[in-house]
């Protein structure tokens, strides 16, 4: 997350989410992320890629909320329905490989529960 604010305490706030990402015989492959939409209420939002996967994140806590399995083709977009029940994911291939054969493009749309994308209150460690 980049903060525009070239103020030091807002700069030291930057963070950057390793998503979208796939580790495979020890090479760590990262995929564009397509897509980011926030969710109207909580303010976390979701991340579509050419990995297929969609995600939700918190940013202000720096967690990932929830990771989805695969979808047949790359997550080219995604929206909120306006009250944050709903959301549409459009996958369609980005022609990340090039001109190849590829799956339909394809518009999901889903409930989306709390659980998905509220953000999980702040936990403190006490030191003894």
């Amino acid at each position: 997350m980049e903060f525009f604010d070239p103020a030091e305490a807002a700069q030291a706030k930057k963070y950057a989410f390793k998503c979208h990402r796939r580790s495979e015989g020890g090479r760590d492959t990262v995929f564009p992320v397509n897509t980011i939409a926030f969710h109207p209420i909580y303010g976390t939002f979701g991340t579509g890629g050419c990995d297929r996967c969609r995600e939700h994140l918190d940013g202000n806590n720096k967690k990932r909320l929830y990771q989805y399995a695969k979808y047949p083709t790359s997550i080219a977009a995604l929206s909120f329905s306006r009250d944050g029940r709903l959301l549409a994911v459009a996958a369609s291939y980005t022609f990340e490989m090039g001109d190849i054969p590829h799956e339909r493009d394809t518009i999901y749309i889903r409930n989306v529960n709390d659980a998905e994308v509220k953000p999980k209150p702040k936990t403190y460690s006490t030191a003894t």
